[in-house]
């Protein structure tokens, strides 16, 4: 198996989750990944060329890329060892959550099959990480879920908080400041036709949210699929 390096590997992550996870979408722009990653595009078409030449992505330049079948495999290897590491920084190490993204970027890089896989064991085998995303499991599998936010729900539906699309540390400290955790119920109370802020309830309390900030909010609503 060739040896990647670690930007090649946050790359793949990267068009993983704008792609496959995140978007459900075969191909992500040029410009998309450039803001993802937060480099200039220029700087993205050079290490694209590298990752088709290593037949990891299909892409063109300046068009679309997509992860081929071995792309696809490594993106997912590293997104396993990412998220199983904010896992045990939280559970075992008592990391706050909007700790745990910047020293799991380092500790995903780590070649060794056999530590994740203790580690996963160690663990007890753990579906979901912190920030509510799915972890893969040792033979690579990972059951994408439908993706609704915060923004989409409808005024009066009590919905619950199942994850977060940023896991930037200024994001995770805003969400704690509201009250918000994963498999938090949220009820939302309006929305102002003005500037589309949303009003919601937390715990008996009552916040004006932006629209930016709901479109962040992974949800889902128990009782929206009932008859």
């Amino acid at each position: 198996m060739q040896v990647l390096s670690y930007t090649e590997e946050n790359y793949l992550k990267g068009i993983f989750k704008l792609t496959i996870e995140m978007d459900d979408k075969p191909e992500a722009g040029t410009n998309e990944i450039a803001t993802h990653l937060g480099v200039k595009p220029a700087t993205v078409n050079d290490m694209l060329k590298k990752l088709k030449d290593k037949k990891l992505i299909h892409y063109e330049r300046y068009g679309k890329s997509s992860l081929t079948k071995e792309g696809k495999k490594r993106a997912i290897e590293i997104v396993r060892k990412h998220r199983l590491w904010e896992t045990f920084l939280h559970e075992k190490l008592a990391f706050n959550w909007d700790e745990v993204h910047e020293v799991a970027e380092q500790l995903e890089h780590i070649q060794s099959k056999k530590l994740i896989d203790k580690l996963d064991q160690f663990l007890n085998y753990p579906s979901t990480d912190p920030h509510g995303d799915l972890i893969p499991n040792a033979k690579g599998e990972l059951s994408i879920l439908p993706r609704k936010t915060l923004i989409e729900e409808l005024v009066g539906h009590q919905c619950k908080m199942v994850g977060v699309k940023d896991n930037s540390a200024e994001f995770l400290k805003y969400v704690d400041q509201l009250g918000l955790s994963i498999n938090q119920p949220i009820k939302v109370k309006a929305k102002q036709a003005y500037d589309n802020q949303i009003d919601i309830e937390v715990n008996g309390k009552k916040h004006s949210i932006s629209p930016k900030f709901a479109e962040q909010i992974i949800i889902v609503c128990p009782t929206c699929n009932k008859k």
